[in-house]
């Protein structure tokens, strides 16, 4: 009886170790879908469920809407960012610390970009609107 014991702590033991290194380069597409729920992002990621919802205490850009239920509602945006702390994580191996920071590098020049166009687009209407007075 100890034997099957055994085997299968070791298959858990095993499966575990596989879901850690990751394989972010052999995943299956995410479908054209506007929301996922957990159990679908979990299994499009190889994430356990808990630890999706231990990601979002750790890394401010990945807030999933909820439904009027409190279901977990996850976008596209959101699949990428997962998918992005789980190649820096276990690919990387960067601590929570480190991903956090390099994530936080990697999406603010963006927000700086779309600040800048933003500023830029709104100057363009005001001189539209100074030529025509």
């Amino acid at each position: 009886m100890s034997g099957v014991a055994n085997q299968s702590r070791r298959h858990v033991s095993t499966s575990r170790r596989e879901t850690r290194r990751g394989d972010s380069r052999r995943r299956e597409p995410i479908p054209d879908k506007l929301y996922f729920r957990i159990g679908e992002v979990a299994r499009l990621t190889k994430i356990q469920p808990y630890i999706l919802r231990y990601w979002e205490s750790e890394f401010p850009p990945l807030q999933p809407k909820k439904s009027g239920t409190g279901q977990r509602l996850y976008r596209k945006r959101d699949i990428e960012i997962i998918l992005k702390i789980k190649e820096l994580l276990y690919d990387k191996r960067y601590t929570i610390a480190g991903a956090r920071r390099q994530l936080q590098d990697e999406t603010e020049p963006t927000d700086l970009l779309q600040q800048v166009q933003r500023i830029r687009e709104g100057l363009e209407a005001i001189g539209i609107l100074l030529d025509r007075s």
